[in-house]
C-alpha cells in the first residue's frame, strides 16, 4: 500500500504538487479558466492528466488550489507592509512596490486572481471570497489611517476613499502587468511620481 505521502516516480508528493500548481497557475494566468485544460497542465507539468485528476480531483479544484496560493502570497506580503509600521501615503507606496516585486517574476498571478472566466461560485467563490476580504481588510485599515491623518472622520467619507483606493491599486497593478517591458522598480518610480503630481506631496525620499 503506497504511503500518503508518497509521490510518483521518487517524487515525494509535496515536490509533485508544487510542481503541478506551478504549471497550472501559468497556464491558468495565461490563457484563463476557460482556455486551460487538466490535459494541457500535465503536459506542462511532464505528467499524466490522470495523475493530475489524481492530486486535485477537478480543474475546479486545481483552480482553487492555484488561487489560494496567489491570494496567500499577496496577502502575506501586504500584511507585512501593514505590520512595519508606515502609514499615509508611503503605507499605500510601499504595498505597491511590494506587490509589484511580488509579481515581476510571476505576472500570471495577478491576471489568474482576476480571471473573468473563473467559476464564480463553489470552492473557487469561497476562496476568492476569503482573500478578498482579508486584502480589503487591510485598505480599511491603510486609507483609515490616511484619512485621519489629512482629518477626514465622517465614514461614509472614509468608505468612498476605500472604494477609490482599491480602484488606483487594481489599476495601476493592471497597467503594469500588461506591460512587461517595465520593471518593478520603474513603476514604483511612476506611481511615486503619479502620487508626488497628484497630491502635491514631497515623496522623493519616501522609498529611498
Amino acid at each position: 500500500m503506497a504511503r500518503p505521502n508518497a509521490g510518483t516516480k521518487g517524487v515525494p508528493r509535496a515536490d509533485r504538487e508544487e510542481q503541478i500548481l506551478d504549471a497550472a497557475g501559468r497556464l491558468f494566468g495565461s490563457l484563463g479558466y476557460a482556455g486551460t485544460s487538466v490535459a494541457a497542465v500535465g503536459e506542462s507539468a511532464g505528467i499524466s492528466k490522470p495523475l493530475v485528476y489524481s492530486y486535485f480531483g477537478s480543474k475546479e479544484r486545481l483552480y482553487g488550489a492555484c488561487l489560494r496560493r496567489a491570494g496567500e502570497q499577496l496577502a502575506v506580503e501586504m500584511e507585512a507592509i501593514a505590520r512595519s509600521g508606515v502609514v499615509g501615503l508611503e503605507r499605500g507606496l510601499r504595498t505597491l512596490q511590494g506587490v509589484f516585486e511580488l509579481l515581476e517574476p510571476q505576472p500570471w498571478v495577478w491576471r489568474l486572481i482576476f480571471d473573468a472566466t473563473a467559476p464564480t461560485d463553489g470552492e473557487v467563490a469561497e476562496v476568492m471570497a476569503t482573500y478578498t476580504a482579508r486584502i480589503t481588510a487591510l485598505a480599511e485599515e491603510g486609507v483609515g489611517e490616511l484619512a485621519a491623518l489629512v482629518g477626514i472622520t465622517d465614514p461614509l467619507d472614509v468608505s468612498a476613499l476605500v472604494r477609490v483606493w482599491m480602484s488606483i491599486f487594481d489599476a495601476l497593478v493592471g497597467w503594469w502587468v500588461e506591460r512587461p517591458d517595465q520593471s518593478a522598480a520603474a513603476m514604483t518610480a511612476r506611481c511615486v511620481r503619479l502620487f508626488a503630481g497628484v497630491t502635491g506631496a514631497d515623496l522623493g525620499t519616501v522609498l529611498a
